[in-house]
């Protein structure tokens, strides 16, 4: 008999395992996913096919770009460039190998159990896992975590195939497309794109949208549409997939826009439209839990409507973030041991790994207009900061909104160098309810580009000093 079950080795899943084991808890991990040798491969999509092998692309891709265009302009010149893009991919496969072989030695140190098969809950108490011979072996534990993460939307008008990939498949290509066709201009797409643009590939993102990252700040929106666009690529937005048929080579696209079909030929088709959650078989038709267009339903704590089944990340509601699970499976660890925790879901930090990289955390303009919030606006650019001049990277702004009467913290959106780590410096400010004044009256390094967070927050009351204010 185990204390807790989890069924998933994902961010949320395997972190909730091991919080949970260092709790007191007797903790069994499942995973559905294997390796050669029949291990359970952990990690889960983040791991292995998504956050850390993009991130690893992403960045051997800049590098790549940067010796091809910029370099020169320091005073580097690079002869003969050669781009192997085999070693690049090893490069990613080692790292992806390194951190899910990590995951195990954690579970070994914390005396976290695993076991490969796949997960499904039959009652309350008692888990049937089936292994990859067929055989099914039941489990019986106090408490149960759902961690079943989620996979690619597939859509009709683009069944994957040889040509038209996943986001998986577009991590793994042989070989760099000379044209390459993005469905969907959301991160994951944008992320996507990015890499192989960089690598030569003329690439075309097609949004059904109206409007560029509605999610994000209109001034984030608008600045890294024009930027994208200057990086090349071909950003056609309002343009819904109707058809799209493979061919021995190539693959044709044909998408509607202003009322007119336009037909494109790529050599590869990346299908990027979001992501549904793994919920289909988890759980036994008899144990009664609701589920809402395919995610299990859970009360502020993770918790169903059984009392001692759980849920965490990107199966349950709000946005499919590995940070956010990981929080998810921690505070139901703590749940579980009796212990007092919750999740700050007004804090969901979001980051676009692109270049320049765009991340925002609270509240955006339009959110705040729609709840009659009095709020101001702070904004320093990154063309005014010494040091993202000096490192050759001043495309973007901080931009910093407070309540206009306390002067409380409410959204920051940072596009432009290191956003992901200043608005981390913002995520914490705000924890603490801090002001723009009291960012103003911190010390910052210089010269750094978070000084530029600074700025913005000087800026908010009018009293930034490396621009000019426009007075109240």
């Amino acid at each position: 008999m185990f204390d807790v079950v989890v069924i998933g080795s994902g961010p949320a899943g395997y972190v909730a395992a091991i919080k949970a084991s260092q709790l007191g808890l007797k903790t069994l991990c499942i995973e559905e996913s294997s390796d050669a040798k029949g291990n359970a491969n952990l990690g889960g999509t983040c791991l292995n096919v998504g956050c850390i092998p993009s991130k690893a692309l992403l960045d051997s891709s800049h590098r790549y770009y940067e010796a091809n265009k910029n370099l020169s302009e320091h005073g580097i010149k690079i002869g003969d460039l050669e781009l192997d893009l085999n070693s690049m991919m090893k490069r990613k496969d080692d790292i992806v190998r390194k951190l899910t072989g990590g995951i195990s030695g954690l579970f070994s140190a914390n005396k976290v159990e695993s076991i490969s098969g796949r997960g499904k809950v039959i009652s309350s108490n008692k888990v049937e896992v089936t292994k990859n011979d067929n055989s099914t072996e039941n489990i019986e534990t106090k408490n149960i975590i759902i961690a079943t993460g989620s996979k690619p939307i597939e859509i009709p008008s683009a069944i994957f195939g040889k040509h038209i990939v996943d986001s998986t498949g577009a991590l793994s290509f042989d070989e760099v497309p000379k044209s390459l066709g993005v469905v969907g201009a959301g991160i994951i797409g944008l992320e996507l794109g990015s890499v192989w643009s960089r690598l030569g590939s003329k690439v075309t993102v097609i949004e059904a949208l109206d409007d560029f990252l509605p999610m994000a700040d209109k001034d984030i929106s608008k600045e890294s549409l024009k930027e994208f666009k200057k990086q090349g690529l071909d950003i056609q937005l309002s343009s819904k997939v109707t058809k799209s048929l493979e061919h021995k080579d190539f693959v044709t696209v044909t998408y509607e826009q202003d009322g007119k079909e336009i037909e494109k030929k790529f050599d590869k088709l990346i299908v990027a439209v979001g992501r549904s959650p793994n919920s289909k078989g988890v759980i036994d038709e008899g144990v009664n839990i609701s589920l809402n267009n395919g995610f299990i339903e859970v009360n502020e704590f993770c918790q169903t409507s059984v009392s001692n089944i759980w849920a965490v990340g990107d199966v349950v509601r709000g946005p499919m973030l590995a940070h956010k699970g990981s929080e998810e499976g921690i505070m139901v660890a703590e749940r579980i041991a009796e212990k007092h925790a919750q999740v700050n879901y007004d804090l969901v930090p979001s980051v676009i790994y692109s270049h320049p990289e765009i991340a925002w955390v609270g509240r955006n303009e339009n959110e705040l207009k729609a709840d009659n919030i009095d709020y101001k606006v702070g904004k320093f650019p990154f063309a005014a900061s010494g040091r993202a001049l000096a490192v050759d990277q001043s495309v973007g702004f901080v931009k910093v909104l407070s309540e206009n009467k306390t002067d409380t913290i409410l959204g920051v959106h940072v596009f432009g160098p290191a956003a992901a780590e200043i608005v981390q410096q913002a995520l914490i400010s705000m924890e603490f309810g801090a002001s723009s004044e009291d960012i103003a009256l911190t010390m910052f390094s210089h010269p750094t580009v978070s000084e530029a967070f600074h700025e913005a927050a000087l800026a908010s009351n009018n009293q930034a000093i490396h621009i000019g204010n426009k007075g109240k």
